[in-house]
């Protein structure tokens, strides 16, 4: 074996071996890959469409919440800020409750101070009655020992504005908190404010006001945002007043938020909000990414469980699926084993199209198998009768060729010299005919034949005709189907030859480089048209005259070795002569299926 051979050898079993692997998977795995692939894919292709679009969608409508919120939150609180402003300037600059607070202050007279505090404490109730947002409301003197002048509610004996948290100034009067109400019976968060009042006496008194005791929780309510949420406080001069929850990191308040255009930032784990209020205080919600991305969260939770539902469902689905094709396929095999124990049997059908239409497929095949073996079993038994006339047509060649080498060496013996050239020239032709060498031969190798062929029919009509040959020296080597010239030149002997100074003649010349052209010429009688046309087409008519049989066999071998690449024409007239012309491809002897 050559190196070539062993390396293409090995490549077969090489590709044998990986088309064995590759077939090694099972059908059942495969069902379950492609329908995973086919229900998973098109939802994971969703998905991440879905995501990039739902990410962007949720975020800003969770983004826009908050800071609706937030800004309903902030107009509360300016709101409330402005009604504390309005109020604290109805107590600190309304010119009869002014007037009646210096008044009192000035006053000896305990009856005459009685009324006075009455109609006063009138007017604190009026007041914060017509405004709900009010709760503890006082005047207060700082540095008197009796610092409360006048109060709707309990209030703490030492009234101390340093120790409450300032919120800003605004208005002409101070605003603090958030911090717990001064009311001593309750803890509430409020804002408070604090104004000068515009009194003639030379002692300074101060209106003091609150927020009412559940205004603080109004205004800053988790509820609206839907998420949990830490609200902060930034003072005017941006100092931390108020935070929710101690866990949030430091330092927000120090932030720098650009030039207030941007009102959202994340900063260590949070999405910070803002809103910068004109009265100079700011109110932030810090949000938890974790909360921020609850919905997001939810959403993609529902995508895995809808995943896992796919993944189950199209598992599920293949197994369905496996089960109804596992029965017919496990039919199918049962219909090829019994085959080879009774093959005779007709299959049973499943009952599923496709699969009958196999199994249909499976018993034509049977029969066509049995009408094999039944014919294999007939030709067997001609075979030796075969074998019989197979021998006899190779004994009478054989026979025929050792009597005429007998006549041969008696005709030496005896001196007879033309019949010893007889007798040669006909075993040359017989053995060239009845040979057994290859069907194909050269040009060469047919001209050679043909000449002691053409030279016992000379003898035969005692040299009544010419016979020429005219052959290109570079078509001696071209291969063509042996005894292809013989019966032409044949039938010109018979048919064309005239009875005085007959002549054919034989010319191959190459047209072209691929192509030779072999043509047989006589000046016979020559033929009518319709003649040639029963020629070409096999006449039966044709044949039993003898002119058909020669020429169709000629055409037969062209058409068997050459196809359709191949010309066969016959010229001829009445009293012309006839020209027969082929014209095939150069040819090896390589090339032809002998």
């Amino acid at each position: 074996m050559t190196a070539y051979e062993r390396k293409r050898m090995a490549g077969m079993l090489g590709q044998l071996g990986w088309r064995k692997h590759f077939a090694a998977r099972s059908l059942r795995k495969r069902l379950v890959v492609f329908l995973m692939i086919g229900c998973l894919l098109p939802l994971v292709l969703v998905g991440i469409l879905t995501y990039s679009s739902i990410y962007s969608i949720l975020t800003g409508k969770i983004q826009s919440g908050i800071s609706a919120s937030l800004q309903q939150e902030a107009a509360s609180l300016e709101n409330t800020i402005n009604n504390l402003d309005f109020a604290s300037k109805q107590f600190a600059l309304d010119g009869e409750i002014v007037d009646e607070l210096a008044d009192y202050l000035q006053e000896k007279q305990i009856y005459r101070k009685s009324q006075i505090m009455a109609s006063i404490y009138e007017k604190i109730n009026l007041v914060t009655f017509t405004n709900p947002y009010l709760g503890l409301t006082a005047y207060v003197a700082p540095g008197e020992e009796e610092q409360i002048l006048f109060t709707n509610l309990n209030m703490a004996k030492q009234f101390d504005t340093d120790q409450l948290p300032m919120f800003m100034k605004y208005s002409g009067a101070e605003y603090f908190g958030p911090h717990r109400t001064l009311y001593r019976d309750s803890t509430n968060i409020v804002f408070s404010v604090q104004r000068i009042v515009k009194s003639t006496s030379e002692q300074p008194v101060y209106v003091y006001l609150e927020t009412n005791y559940n205004r603080f929780r109004q205004l800053l309510n988790q509820k609206s945002y839907g998420m949990d949420v830490i609200h902060l406080l930034v003072n005017e001069q941006g100092q931390l007043t108020y935070m929710e929850n101690r866990d949030v990191p430091s330092g927000i308040e120090k932030l720098d938020w650009g030039n207030g255009s941007s009102n959202h930032k994340e900063y260590k784990g949070y999405h910070l909000f803002r809103y910068d209020s004109p009265q100079g205080w700011q109110l932030i919600a810090a949000v938890k990414k974790s909360s921020f991305n609850s919905e997001i969260y939810s959403w993609l939770l529902k995508m895995i469980v809808l995943a896992v539902s796919t993944f189950l469902f199209a598992g599920l689905l293949a197994y369905f699926i496996w089960r109804q094709v596992y029965r017919p396929l496990r039919k199918v095999n049962v219909e090829i084993v019994r085959m080879a124990e009774n093959r005779t049997t007709p299959v049973s059908f499943t009952n599923v199209e496709e699969f009958d239409l196999v199994l249909n497929n499976f018993q034509m095949m049977k029969t066509q198998v049995n009408d094999l073996i039944d014919a294999v079993a007939h030709n067997e038994k001609q075979k030796g009768q075969f074998e019989i006339e197979k021998l006899l047509s190779q004994i009478n060649p054989h026979f025929l060729h050792n009597t005429l080498n007998t006549v041969q060496w008696l005709a030496r013996l005896n001196g007879q010299k033309e019949i010893d050239k007889l007798v040669t020239l006909l075993v040359k032709v017989l053995h060239y005919n009845l040979g057994k060498q290859s069907l194909i031969v050269t040009i060469g190798e047919e001209i050679e034949a043909l000449n002691h062929y053409m030279e016992l029919q000379r003898i035969r009509y005692d040299y009544e005709f010419e016979f020429n040959v005219d052959v290109d020296e570079d078509t001696i080597s071209v291969a063509v189907p042996r005894f292809l010239l013989q019966p032409i030149v044949e039938n010109a002997i018979y048919h064309g030859v005239s009875e005085r100074k007959g002549r054919v003649a034989i010319q191959i010349h190459s047209v072209s480089e691929d192509r030779v052209s072999l043509s047989v010429e006589d000046n016979g009688a020559g033929m009518e048209p319709e003649t040639i046309e029963k020629l070409l087409n096999d006449d039966e008519e044709s044949k039993r005259r003898g002119l058909g049989i020669g020429l169709s066999y000629v055409n037969r071998m062209l058409r068997r070795f050459y196809g359709d690449n191949v010309q066969f024409t016959i010229q001829s007239e009445p009293g012309s002569g006839t020209r027969v012309s082929i014209t095939i491809p150069k040819k090896r002897k390589e090339e032809f299926d002998d």
